[in-house]
């Protein structure tokens, strides 16, 4: 009942106006200026002897209300509250009843006041009137403990089987609140309930069905059966039909339910489906039609369901959408401001680089009339755009400035900003426009993050641009104008301009001389130290950007490890791993921001390009923090997990390959599902029968395989250096099984040893390739020594089309696509596919792919192949053969 007060004297206006029309249109609350002294008299009514119906509900209305707002009742005056309520039982007014409800509840009397109102909710729970029964079972299982809980069981048993569905209804809901603190009273209810999801009436099903699952939801295998079972009994509510398309997300149930006669079911199956892990173009299909036949709707609710879902899945599979395009281009001018925001950023996901300028200009019209969380994810869909089509990258980045100039809150301009400053680092051509709108935008900019962000930018890639000097007066303007914090990171910019550019040098230290007379601390003391720095004191000019050529986190646990044990050596650095070699670029090379490497050369992007995730950063840091792996040194790639059990077993085992220079490292993520065993001494032994190359190094094991969580236990194999070792592992789950004492709920000291076969896992040769997104394919291509180029021709066999033989190599190399070359156009007889990746080792690879289909569908490939080495090139395509 406590809570934060809030000002209950403020009245309720509508949305913000101007001052000028506030005097006339200013709507005020029917409770301002009520004041809980006065409605606590007011609540003397209660005690009348000739009770008022009306005027009762209206001060129970006005209780509610100061509740709500976070009104303190002391204990006195709840109860008095509480007991004067209670008398209103006598009088049979239907209104009124259903207000004394809901004060009860939120009054939530105490134990000693709870035994005085049972009975009267008891004669209710007994009343010929449903409108009584439901509402008191509510109010009793809301206000009632676990002791007159027992006691009233049998009365809640059959209201669950009540003929009545209002009654049911509340008895199942009711049942759902009750599971948290009396899950063990629940469960005796299971036949009632299981009776009740047989019921015709759909809303009773469905909370029949949520309590049956809920009732299970610790035991994976007793609600695979409990699905099972419900979808052979043919449940008729759309609503439980939705839930259990949610509990059992198996493709073959979910395409049946397309099928479905309502629209609610039919759209939960298709989402569904778009959701699971893995699926395939094919098995999106049937999902993508039912989803294009409901953008057509009249209905907007439907038309918003089916372009958000079309819009997520278009992260993942834009060709899948391509097919809506023209279904979604209607809906540009959709009066639902939401449904044209989701269907032009869809648009930007999935169109051609011809059509870009089109949408720009349509997105332009009406980016003012939409808020600013659908502006953010239209600005993260012309980011990716414009990474797809870095072509179009002036066009999109005058677009992004021209947005950056207009009225809106931080998220959003942060969203700009960071989109700007992703172009910036993953296309070179992109970087001194970026940098110029961003000089533009501190000029006027109200959010102090923003502005120390760019700053840094600026001090970073400034001086490595044709002409560094045209930066520094926006700089300086920072330093003259603006908070500490900003003239602190102007300082260090200008600091970093100074070092990297000699000719400037002298300028730069009498814009600095200046700043040491700012009244900031830090301002001072970093133009002091920058100074003396740029003088050649104080380390050297070198020393403003200071490099270190070793891995900072594990640095920073080798330093801590270090101190924890206290001894007198010093520090040997020879133990942190160094940090990894940046991967080859091309053009102009990735910029030095954080997550990407500064490179000279060409114009690589990072190897986590912004269309294909790379889950590497995401398990990096994780491997260093164990002892035995960090001798490996920097992980160069981490796969996606693999399941290597069914679906409803009692293991649940997934297996993440990490490869390192000369080692793969099989991290086996485990989650126990039988509450009645432990596992300890988990680990996973590994057959290299099939896989020659390998030797098992060492394992890690899991001391205890937790309980619906997940556990890592590792497996080390060795490979030999450089080689691109492929083979199929037979897995073998091993462990120690404790029983669980029913009686005490702990572990038997004594246990057995056991095994589980697991499925077999496979090492393929895009396991050691990292894709990688170019800008200029071409440019990196002609860098590249043609000496190394080799060329072969392959036939594919029986296709479809060639798309899925695009696909079917792009898959076996692990590449990255370049340019959007991966789209194959409808109905074309030849195409041609760029692809870039960095083998282990960091060596690049770029191959040119031209495939064809004749009128039998037998396609043919010719593979072009240039790397870093004849013998690269030659490794890429054993890959193609072996395949």
């Amino acid at each position: 009942m406590a809570a934060t007060a809030q000002d209950s004297q403020a009245p309720l206006r509508g949305p913000e106006k101007k001052d000028e029309d506030r005097e006339d249109e200013t709507e005020f609350s029917p409770f301002y200026g009520i004041d809980k002294g006065a409605v606590l008299q007011e609540a003397r009514v209660f005690n009348d002897p000739q009770i008022d119906p009306r005027r009762c509900q209206q001060v129970i209305t006005k209780l509610l209300y100061l509740l709500n707002q976070g009104e303190v009742f002391t204990k006195k005056e709840a109860a008095e509250v509480f007991f004067g309520v209670t008398k209103l039982f006598q009088k049979q007014d239907i209104n009124l009843r259903r207000m004394m409800y809901l004060c009860i509840k939120d009054i939530c009397p105490g134990a000693d006041e709870v035994i005085i109102v049972t009975s009267s909710l008891m004669k209710d729970m007994n009343s010929k009137t449903d409108l009584y029964r439901s509402n008191s079972v509510r109010v009793l299982c809301k206000i009632i403990d676990s002791q007159l809980l027992a006691q009233i069981e049998r009365y809640l048993k059959q209201a669950i089987v009540d003929k009545s569905p209002v009654v049911a209804s509340a008895a199942l809901v009711s049942a759902l609140h009750l599971l948290g603190n009396n899950a063990e009273i629940v469960k005796r209810w299971i036949n009632e309930v299981q009776e009740a999801a047989q019921n015709k009436n759909n809303m009773v099903q469905f909370h029949a069905v949520a309590l049956l699952h809920a009732l299970r939801a610790s035991d994976r295998l007793a609600i695979s059966k409990l699905v099972s079972s419900l979808t052979k009994a043919s449940v008729k509510s759309p609503l439980a039909q939705c839930l259990l398309v949610r509990y059992r997300p198996f493709y073959e149930f979910l395409e049946s339910c397309l099928r479905h006669k309502a629209e609610v079911v039919i759209f939960e199956a298709a989402r569904a489906i778009c959701n699971l892990r893995d699926v395939t173009a094919r098995e999106l299909t049937p999902a993508i039609t039912v989803l294009q036949l409901f953008l057509s709707s009249s209905k907007p609710v439907l038309r918003f369901a089916a372009v958000r879902t079309l819009n997520k899945v278009a992260m993942t599979h834009p060709l899948a959408v391509t097919h809506c395009n023209i279904d979604m281009e209607s809906l540009i001018s959709d009066q639902n401001r939401s449904i044209a925001t989701l269907a032009i950023t869809t648009l930007l996901k999935t169109g051609s680089e011809s059509s870009v300028e089109k949408l720009l200009k349509q997105i332009g019209s009406f980016m003012s009339d939409i808020a600013d969380d659908f502006k953010i994810v239209v600005v993260e869909a012309i980011r990716s755009l414009c990474l797809k089509f870095p072509a179009k990258q002036r066009a999109l980045m005058n677009f992004l400035s021209g947005v950056l100039r207009e009225e809106g809150g931080f998220e959003y301009k942060k969203a700009i900003v960071q989109s700007i400053l992703v172009l910036i680092q993953e296309i070179p051509d992109a970087k001194e426009t970026g940098l110029g709108h961003l000089c533009e935008f501190i000029e006027d900019c109200e959010f102090t993050y923003l502005s120390t962000q760019v700053l840094h930018l600026l001090g970073q890639e400034g001086p490595k641009t044709k002409e560094p000097s045209k930066y520094i007066r926006y700089i300086y303007n920072r330093i003259i104008l603006e908070n500490a914090t900003v003239r602190a990171a102007a300082v260090s910019a200008l600091a970093n301009f100074g070092a990297a550019c000699e000719p400037l040098r002298p300028r730069i230290i009498v814009l600095l001389r200046r700043a040491l007379s700012d009244n900031d601390d830090e301002v001072r003391d970093r133009a002091t130290l920058h100074l003396e720095q740029l003088e050649g004191k104080a380390g050297g000019p070198d020393a403003v950007q200071p490099r270190l050529d070793v891995n900072l986190v594990a640095m920073e646990k080798a330093l801590a490890d270090y101190l924890a044990v206290g001894t007198d050596k010093p520090f040997d650095i020879s133990v942190v791993p160094k940090a990894p070699p940046p991967a080859r670029a091309a053009g102009s090379g990735a910029l030095g921001m954080p997550g990407a490497s500064s490179t000279s050369g060409g114009g690589a992007l990072p190897a986590a390009s912004a269309t294909r995730k790379d889950p590497t950063a995401e398990y990096a840091e994780m491997l260093r923090s164990i002892p035995q792996l960090a001798p490996l040194g920097e992980v160069f790639k981490s796969c996606e997990p693999v399941r290597l059990t069914e679906e409803d077993t009692e293991y649940a085992i997934f297996c993440v390959k990490h490869v390192f220079e000369g080692h793969i490292v099989f991290q086996f993520n485990c989650t126990n599902t039988i509450a009645e065993q432990v596992l300890e001494d988990v680990s996973v032994a590994m057959d290299l029968a099939d896989a020659g190359d390998f030797e098992e190094a060492f394992t890690i094991p899991l001391d205890t395989m937790p309980l619906n969580g997940v556990g890592q236990c590792y497996t080390v194999v060795t490979r030999p250096p450089g080689a691109i070792a492929t083979g199929k592992i037979v897995n073998i789950l091993k462990f120690k099984v404790k029983e669980i004492d029913p009686g005490t709920g702990e572990a038997e000291e004594e246990g057995y040893d056991d095994e589980y076969v697991l499925e077999d896992l496979e090492v393929s040769p895009a396991d050691y390739v990292k894709p990688t997104l170019l800008s200029n394919f071409r440019k990196s291509w002609e860098e590249l020594d043609p000496s190394t180029e080799k060329e072969d021709e392959y036939g594919l066999g029986v296709r479809e089309g060639l798309q899925e033989a695009v696909e079917a190599v792009i898959g076996i190399l692990g590449m990255q696509p370049c340019e959007g070359s991966e789209a194959v156009p409808p109905n074309a007889r030849s195409h041609t596919v760029l692809l870039a990746g960095i083998f282990v080792g960091y060596q690049q690879v770029l191959v040119r792919m031209s495939s064809g289909i004749d009128a039998a569908n037998n396609v043919a490939m010719k593979l072009v192949v240039r790397a870093e080495s004849l013998e690269l090139s030659e490794a890429v395509h054993q890959i193609i053969q072996d395949a």
